[in-house]
């Protein structure tokens, strides 16, 4: 028994150790995944180009250096999502390397405007609190200032919208070890910080850092609603669905924690059907989207059949979709599925809308016509909208924040600018790109790419530029620790007022 016992050891160490075993890619299988890739983005990609970033010469830059080079395989890794994130697609990434990740922080961090917030989870309270009180903010890891390190943290989201960037960049310090692999810099331990208080007095400290199982408790807001990890059958459920809605102060609340498709949710669109008739004589209407990573555009149709004025047709969203023309059946259902059609599918007074619309629309890129097809267009049409519905003619405020992202984004961009409505918050992490998934054939990278350009009525794009808020509001401090949700009780406060 003794003998089994140390065979099954010894197997477990070598499993482990092959684990742990770094890979090696040679010139030859880089320049296959290299040529792979490259003839994606040359005939899928919608984003490629378009903003002066030349791909191809940071590929042959890299090839040059791989000359009698040992290329790992996280090395080639980290290389590809540095160039995607530069193409300035906010869909796309690379996936499939590893990174070290066995040393943390033991506490967390959060962006408090211009500051490092540097934070502990408290069991006790459900919430944060300071590490050190008296010097509460980061300034420099190592000797490096934070300015310094915060564009090295996440180069696959460098293009991402500033502060959109910025949060997700610090909360990924706490994985402290994958940070300083990323920017190819030795991890002293204990590893020295600097802090400062509120006049810049500052205080260096020697941090020991701690393993996976002593790592700190992440600091996320998406943890708050307690739908983080809810799967689908979840969202049907009438108990779980009534905790995102209500009616205090005669202000009709609705938070959106997902852009849920009709299909797969029907519970909750009844359900928000069932409360809209409630709401009708409520003085305002707040719609939180905010940490909503998006899904589906069914709820912005669901929403726009109150929304919209009974006579109103609107455009709202143009786009192009990349691909071998006249496109096929397949691209012609992916744009539909997100209720973008071209001007021949659309009857003759949303023709005229369009026509009207593009007299005056000036998008930011005059895009190929022999690679981009024809413009799509998103319409809130009340004819085909309002039916069992009524217009809610009161104010409307949609509450957005910094990972307001995809087809939510799409929702702030798409009611921006309406009668009735405001976009209150944060700018949002915007995107919309129609994805595609490929795998390279050497290294066995999974990637994603997006094949549609998506302009905004003001003819920006979503994609690294997000849309901005009418009203600006930033979570405080105690929004930070979980105490109040600031953003949300001022808006309340505001529309009080008005």
């Amino acid at each position: 028994m003794k003998f089994y016992f140390v065979i099954l050891l010894a197997l477990f160490a070598l499993f482990g150790n092959a684990q742990h075993k770094t890979e090696y890619l040679s010139k030859k299988q880089i320049k296959g995944d290299l040529k792979y890739l490259d003839k994606i983005l040359q005939n899928q990609s919608s984003y490629q180009g378009l903003n002066g970033f030349n791909y191809q010469t940071a590929f042959n830059e890299y090839l040059n250096q791989t000359d009698g080079a040992k290329i790992t395989k996280s090395d080639f890794g980290l290389f590809l999502s540095g160039v995607i994130g530069k193409i300035g697609d906010r869909h796309s990434y690379i996936k499939g390397y590893d990174l070290p990740e066995a040393l943390y922080f033991p506490f967390t961090f959060a962006p408090l405007k211009d500051k490092i917030v540097v934070i502990n989870y408290n069991k006790n309270t459900e919430g944060y609190e300071f590490w050190d009180a008296e010097f509460p903010y980061l300034k420099s890891i190592n000797h490096i200032s934070i300015e310094e390190l915060r564009p090295k943290i996440l180069p696959e989201e460098i293009l991402a919208p500033q502060k959109s960037y910025t949060l997700q960049a610090v909360r990924e310090l706490r994985d402290i070890e994958t940070v300083f692999s990323k920017i190819d810099a030795e991890l002293p331990n204990p590893l020295p910080i600097t802090l400062v208080n509120e006049n810049e007095t500052e205080k260096e400290v020697k941090v020991e850092l701690v393993p996976k199982s002593e790592k700190a408790y992440l600091w996320d807001e998406r943890f708050g609603n307690r739908s983080f990890f809810w799967k689908e059958e979840d969202f049907n459920d009438l108990e779980n669905i009534k905790r995102f809605f209500s009616l205090d102060d005669n202000i009709a609340y609705i938070q959106i924690v997902e852009m849920l498709s009709k299909y797969d949710s029907p519970a909750f669109f009844e359900y928000l059907n069932t409360f809209m008739k409630k709401a009708d004589q409520t003085d305002a209407m707040i719609i939180d989207v905010r940490n909503n990573g998006g899904g589906t555009r069914d709820l912005i149709e669901e929403l726009a059949g109150y929304f919209v004025h009974p006579d109103s047709v609107y455009v709202v969203n143009a786009t192009r979709q990349r691909g071998k023309l006249p496109l096929n059946n397949e691209l012609k259902e992916d744009l539909h599925s997100r209720y973008l059609f071209s001007k021949n599918e659309l009857d003759s007074r949303e023709q005229k809308e369009v026509d009207k619309f593009m007299y005056s629309f000036k998008p930011m890129y005059d895009l190929d016509d022999k690679k981009y097809s024809n413009f799509h267009y998103y319409i809130l049409n009340s004819e085909k909208l309002t039916k069992n519905k009524y217009h809610y003619n009161k104010p409307i405020y949609i509450l957005a924040n910094e990972r307001t992202f995809s087809a939510a984004s799409v929702l702030v961009s798409v009611f921006k600018g309406l009668p009735n409505i405001k976009i209150v918050g944060v700018n949002t992490d915007g995107s919309s790109g129609n994805s595609q998934r490929f795998e390279l054939p050497k290294s066995g990278f999974r990637g994603k790419i997006s094949t549609m350009v998506s302009f905004q009525k003001n003819g920006n794009i979503l994609d690294g530029i997000g849309t901005q808020p009418d009203i600006e509001i930033e979570r405080n401090l105690d929004q930070i620790f979980f105490k109040e949700d600031f953003q949300l009780e001022k808006l309340k406060e505001i529309i009080k007022k008005d």
